[in-house]
């Protein structure tokens, strides 16, 4: 279980590397040695910045022999979209609001 607020996704993922993490699974699984090997930070601070990534409920992990290989958490995922979603939604009702007031049409 998480041990994020959904508000602490948005600011864990306001992180350059965490971000760049995060896009990097998106395109499948990997080892924390792939990776390191594409980023400008050491293996053990992408291990930090994995754990972070769990904690939050955003990627999970598991064992592959010797290697732990980490992916996206589907639920984790789902969360952050609905967010996103949910904010979307509000911006266009507000930008019709808008519109309607002052009698432009953008249907």
């Amino acid at each position: 279980m998480s041990t994020y607020q959904a508000d602490d996704v948005w600011l864990i993922l306001a992180d350059g590397t965490r971000r760049a993490i995060v896009e990097r699974l998106a395109h499948g699984p990997l080892a924390v040695g792939e990776l390191a090997r594409s980023l400008p930070v050491s293996r053990p601070a992408v291990s930090q910045h994995l754990r972070v990534l769990k904690s939050a409920g955003l990627v999970c992990d598991r064992a592959a022999g010797t290697r732990r290989v980490y992916q996206l958490d589907p639920d984790g995922i789902a969360a952050l979209r609905a967010d996103v979603d949910r904010f979307w939604a509000q911006a266009l009702d507000k930008l019709k609001q808008m519109a309607d007031e002052t009698g432009n049409d953008i249907s």
